[in-house]
């Protein structure tokens, strides 16, 4: 018989994703045809001793691949990410910018991808543009059904959960934001119909943490349906984290999370 204990560790496996080793980068035509477009003239440099990347080397659903940032050294600031998935129909996943209150950065999304790829991610840091990432089998990741009805996923849309972890050390917090969004790519289609569905994703997302703004992201149709991020900030004693999200049929959410109730 298997005890209530190893159920629950059983349960918390499934939970959590499991990166194990990232496969390292692999030369890439369909990067370097994309470089200019992404990042201009810039060259990156390495991101060795600064940042790192953690992504499965091949996923359990190319709907909801883990990428996780994670700043090595406290004195490289990592303020501002783009995440691209080089053989994505549309590469650039997502932009984002972090406050002062999460650095060093720790900080994990979730994306869709389509075919074995590259996941790559360009930092601002004090040495200048650095790049890290791995090589991720999945495919079929921005066309795979929703997971759910779409009137279910319209009556949902917007709603969010906030929730927190242990402290880590001292006024260090662990948190994972949720939200309710289909995030069709445009490339699915409709189980009845057969015909494709438009694509309607979150494009701007905002979090805050009072007045101060802990994150932002500008997103596109990479990000997985129903997104979710998972981070670590400086509590500065503020009662609630402030959840702003706006979509490209103009829906803007704004949703008061409180730290109590998570």
């Amino acid at each position: 018989m298997i005890t209530r204990c190893l159920v629950a560790a059983l349960a918390l496996s499934i939970a959590l994703p499991a990166f194990g080793e990232t496969a390292p980068m692999k030369d890439s035509p369909t990067w370097d045809a994309l470089q200019a477009d992404v990042i201009g003239e810039l060259t990156p440099i390495p991101a060795t001793g600064m940042f790192k990347i953690e992504a499965p080397k091949r996923a359990q659903d190319a709907g909801t691949v883990p990428i996780r940032i994670i700043q090595t050294d406290p004195a490289m600031a990592v303020t501002a990410a783009t995440v691209v998935i080089d053989e994505n129909p549309a590469p650039v996943a997502g932009t984002f910018n972090f406050g002062p209150e999460m650095l060093p950065l720790d900080f994990e999304l979730r994306v869709r991808v389509n075919a074995y790829s590259n996941v790559r991610v360009l930092a601002k840091t004090p040495n200048g543009l650095a790049m890290d990432g791995g090589f991720v089998k999945a495919s079929g990741g921005c066309s795979a059904p929703a997971t759910r009805d779409p009137e279910m996923a319209k009556a949902d849309m917007g709603k969010m959960k906030l929730r927190q972890f242990a402290p880590q050390d001292h006024n260090r917090r662990e948190a994972q934001i949720m939200i309710r969004h289909p995030n069709y790519s445009g490339l699915q289609r409709d189980q009845l119909t057969q015909l494709f569905i438009p694509a309607h994703f979150l494009s701007e997302i905002e979090v805050l943490q009072g007045d101060a703004v802990l994150f932002t992201m500008e997103g596109g149709i990479s990000i997985s349906e129903n997104p979710v991020f998972r981070f670590t900030y400086t509590d500065t004693g503020a009662d609630d984290l402030i959840v702003q999200a706006t979509d490209t049929e103009g829906n803007i959410w704004r949703n008061v999370l409180p730290k109590s109730g998570s």
